[in-house]
This record gives C-alpha cells, sequence and structure tokens, in this order.
C-alpha cells in the first residue's frame, strides 16, 4: 500500500474528493474517519466515482441497539455509508475502509466497506455497524473519489480521509 493522498477538515465541509488517481496501481483503499453534522447519533454518507451519478447498486448488511437489517438498492451513489453524527457522544468519529479492486478495468467496478460508529451518550442506536458489497456500471478507470456528507450535514473539523494505492506485487 502507498499513500496517494490524504485530507484532514479544517472546517465544516460537503464532501471530500480525491482527484487526479493514478493509473499506477492495481486497487484502491480509502481510510475514513468523519463525524457528520447532523442532529442524530449517526449519518449516511455517499460514495460516488467520476462524478457520475448513475449506475450504482449495493447489499448492505447492517446492525445496532434494535437489531440487523439487510437491504438491496440501486442509485446515483453508494449510500448507507455511516459516520457519526452531532448527536453521538462527543468527539467521535465514525470509521470506514473502502476497498476497490481493478479500478482501471474497462469492465463495472465493484466495492466493499466496512464502517463503524459509536454512541456512548444513550441506550438506543448506541453502535452501528455495516458491511456493504457495491457495484458501479460505469466502464472507465477511476480517475476520482468523492465521499459526501449527505444531503443535510457536513463533515466537520477534524475528520480524515486517506487514500491508498495497492500494487500487484
Amino acid at each position: 500500500m502507498e499513500l496517494i493522498a490524504s485530507y484532514t477538515a479544517t472546517g465544516s465541509v460537503a464532501s471530500i474528493d480525491f482527484t487526479g488517481i493514478p493509473s499506477t496501481y492495481t486497487d484502491l483503499i480509502v481510510k475514513l474517519s468523519a463525524r457528520a453534522s447532523n442532529a442524530l447519533p449517526y449519518n449516511s454518507s455517499q460514495l460516488s466515482f467520476n462524478n457520475s451519478t448513475t449506475g450504482y447498486s449495493y447489499t448492505a448488511l447492517w446492525g445496532n441497539s434494535t437489531g440487523a437489517v439487510s437491504l438491496t438498492n440501486t442509485s446515483t451513489s453508494i449510500e448507507w455509508m455511516y459516520t457519526d453524527g452531532a448527536n453521538a457522544t462527543a468527539d467521535t468519529f465514525g470509521n470506514t475502509e473502502i476497498y476497490v479492486p481493478n479500478y482501471l478495468s474497462s469492465n463495472a467496478k465493484s466495492v466493499s466497506f466496512d464502517n463503524i460508529t459509536e454512541n456512548n451518550a444513550g441506550t438506543t442506536n448506541s453502535v452501528l455497524t455495516n458491511l456493504m458489497a457495491g457495484l458501479w456500471s460505469g466502464t472507465d478507470a477511476i480517475t476520482s473519489v468523492k465521499i459526501t456528507a449527505g444531503s443535510s450535514a457536513n463533515f466537520v473539523i477534524h475528520s480524515t480521509a486517506y487514500l491508498y494505492g495497492v500494487k500487484n506485487a
């Protein structure tokens, strides 16, 4: 793994964008540690590639203190990537790892991620964990990755994201 780029929010931002991704790797990994500004225990962020708003589908399995849910959906981005919201325990951040194999392929791109939030402030929705498999039907190489905080939220100061390239040895 080699670090391609990093980002640390110095204020409130709607999205984190990595652009100009080089074609010198086989796979991409994004590590995100974020907190959102919306007044909820957790927030659903979105992932998209190359500024595309079409061709995304995903299946998710997530659970919290009240049970587990699975869902399958098509959308304008890959959704249900959770971060802590403003009502979560103070100074806690949700963590996500996103893996994109074969990002240069001329075929559809698969993506997987796992993430977790933490909220020790209450008994409901105290922890939310999520595993997801997704697909973007775009056939162009991925040259940009965008993570959006959500329609009613921003990422807060100190949210971080790191983009890594993986080389096949």
